[in-house]
C-alpha cells in the first residue's frame, strides 16, 4: 500500500522508467551498458516505491501513553526550553528518519488539535542542533484530557523539500492515524511534560504508531 502523497510521483516515475526502457533497448547496442542502465532504473523505481509505502500499523489508543509519530531512530532525549508554544521547559525526544524509513507522520496521542503552524526555513541536515529552529517545519499541539498537551514538530532535512501537514486547528486527533508526510528524509521532535516517564533510549529504533515513547 502506498501513501496518497506518492501517487503522482509514482505514476510519473513509472512513465519515465517505461520510456527509458524503450530508449535503452532501441538505441544502446552495447550489452553490458544496456544491462547496467536497466538495473539502475529498476533500483531507482524500487527506492521510490519503498519511500512512499504506507504500512498498516496496529495502534491501541491509550490516553496515558505517547506513541512514536514516525519510524526512525531516537537521536535526542533532553530537557529543553520550548519557546514557540509552551514557553517553558519540556522533555524533548527527537526521531531521525533516513530516506529508507516510512515517512508517514502519525498522531502521537488522541485529543484535539489546539495549535498548528507552518514555518518556512532552511534545509540544514536534520541532526543539526539548529534544525528545530531554522529549518522548514510545522508545529502541532494536541491536547489530551488525561495526558495533557503534546507538541510534535515535523522538520525538513537536507533532502526533505516538502512537509505535508493534515492537522488543522480544532481537528480531532486519533492516536496512530495519519497526520502528515515528509518527503525525502527528515526528523520529528516531541515535547512532553517534565514529569512524563520516557520509555525509549538514545539510538533506539522506533515504529510510528506502535512504539511507546512516554507514559504517565
Amino acid at each position: 500500500m502506498f501513501h496518497k502523497e506518492g501517487h503522482k510521483i509514482i505514476f510519473i516515475t513509472f512513465i519515465f522508467i517505461i520510456a527509458s526502457f524503450l530508449l535503452v533497448g532501441n538505441f544502446i547496442e552495447i550489452e553490458w551498458l544496456r544491462t547496467a542502465i536497466l538495473i539502475i532504473l529498476l533500483v531507482f523505481l524500487i527506492l521510490i516505491l519503498q519511500f512512499f509505502r504506507n504500512p498498516k500499523r496496529k495502534t491501541t489508543p491509550n490516553n496515558k501513553q505517547v506513541v512514536s509519530p514516525v519510524d526512525g531512530k531516537v537521536v535526542v532525549i533532553e530537557e529543553v526550553y520550548e519557546k514557540e508554544y509552551f514557553k517553558e521547559k519540556r522533555l524533548q525526544v527527537s526521531i531521525f528518519m533516513s530516506p529508507i524509513n516510512v515517512h508517514v507522520t502519525r498522531y502521537p496521542i488522541s485529543g484535539h488539535v489546539i495549535f498548528s503552524k507552518y514555518h518556512p526555513g532552511k534545509y540544514l541536515v536534520a541532526w543539526h542542533p539548529k534544525a528545530s529552529e531554522e529549518n522548514e517545519r510545522t508545529t502541532v499541539v494536541v491536547e489530551n484530557e488525561i495526558y495533557g498537551k503534546v507538541l510534535y514538530r515535523q522538520i525538513a532535512g537536507a533532502l526533505a523539500k516538502r512537509i505535508v501537514n493534515y492537522a488543522k486547528l480544532n481537528n480531532k486527533a486519533l492516536q496512530g492515524e495519519d497526520s502528515g508526510f515528509i518527503k525525502f528524509g527528515s526528523r520529528v521532535d516531541l515535547y512532553l511534560p517534565l514529569d512524563t516517564n520516557i520509555k525509549v533510549q538514545l539510538n533506539q529504533k522506533v515504529r510510528g504508531g506502535e512504539s511507546v515513547i512516554a507514559e504517565i
